[in-house]
């Protein structure tokens, strides 16, 4: 059994642990506001060009059609974007999106197909680098702050190796932020582009004739859209990534209150029982004099 002294320490140190965790909670909750925002703030952005983008793909077919929008035509090679945060200490955040590439890149090796890997997050690279480091062929930083400057790289080194014929399809794992308590992983395929899911811009019965045409349109929107979709990711894993840490160290904190409350029992137990002893053997001694 424990002396004294060291359940003191014990008790002690679950309190230090006890005021870091409850620390980190406040600065994940003061965080977390900003990060919604700007996460919430970027959506109708992302939405409407991706509208714009299936406006303009209702009317291009054929051989003009722009590579990013239709693809090779085939699925050997596959590019699996996951993005995840740089820190950990947020509960099952990053594991969850991890878990989720994991399982698509099990599958696409199952169907024979050769994976590729850009990460975005310390903690996807070190995850993954485990079991699939040869297929890695960039990562990246999420940083403190997510940056376009991040994202228009990514973007960048997906056009290149599409261009270079490299790759066929890419898709893009990360959180999507629900609320504070769901943060849900997703799968997004960026190329080729995915118009079918959203809602066509309501052009009012009014008919528009584009200048340049619609292809000259979208050879320049598709790029864009790849760092759009990149940099609301970010965005999106930032503030799933407060919400899970500020839920985490709240239980984290909790958990340590019980802990030093158990704790306390057990000492003023053992403190009373060593007191009692001592009362014991001096009462015995004094009556055998």
């Amino acid at each position: 059994m424990a002396s004294l002294k060291e359940m003191r320490n014990r008790i002690g140190s679950v309190k230090a642990t006890q005021k870091i965790t409850k620390a980190m909670q406040m600065v994940a909750a003061a965080k977390l506001r900003r990060a919604q925002d700007n996460a919430q703030n970027a959506r109708p952005y992302a939405d409407r060009m991706a509208s714009v983008i299936a406006n303009l793909a209702a009317g291009v077919s054929g051989d003009g059609a722009p590579k990013l929008l239709v693809g090779t035509g085939a699925e050997a090679r596959q590019l699996v974007i996951v993005a995840t945060s740089d820190r950990g200490l947020a509960g099952g955040f990053n594991s969850s999106i991890v878990r989720m590439a994991r399982e698509r890149i099990n599958r696409l090796l199952a169907e024979g197909r050769d994976v590729r890997l850009i990460t975005i997050g310390k903690k996807a690279r070190e995850q993954l680098r485990r079991q699939y480091g040869d297929r890695i062929v960039e990562s990246y930083e999420a940083g403190g702050n997510p940056s376009l400057v991040t994202a228009q790289d990514v973007a960048a080194k997906v056009a290149d190796l599409f261009e270079a014929g490299e790759i066929d399809v890419v898709s893009l794992l990360f959180s999507r932020f629900k609320s504070v308590v769901v943060q849900t992983p997703t799968f997004v395929q960026l190329i080729p582009a995915q118009v079918t899911g959203a809602e066509p811009v309501d052009l009012k019965g009014a008919s528009y004739e584009y200048e340049p045409d619609a292809e000259g349109i979208l050879e320049t929107l598709l790029p864009r859209n790849l760092t759009v979709q990149v940099f609301s990711a970010m965005l999106e894993n930032q503030a799933g990534f407060y919400a899970a840490q500020m839920a985490a160290m709240d239980n984290a904190t909790r958990n340590a209150g019980d802990m030093i409350a158990s704790m306390t029992l057990q000492y003023n137990r053992s403190r009373q029982a060593q007191i009692t002893k001592e009362l014991i053997e001096i009462i015995s001694g004094a009556e055998a004099l």
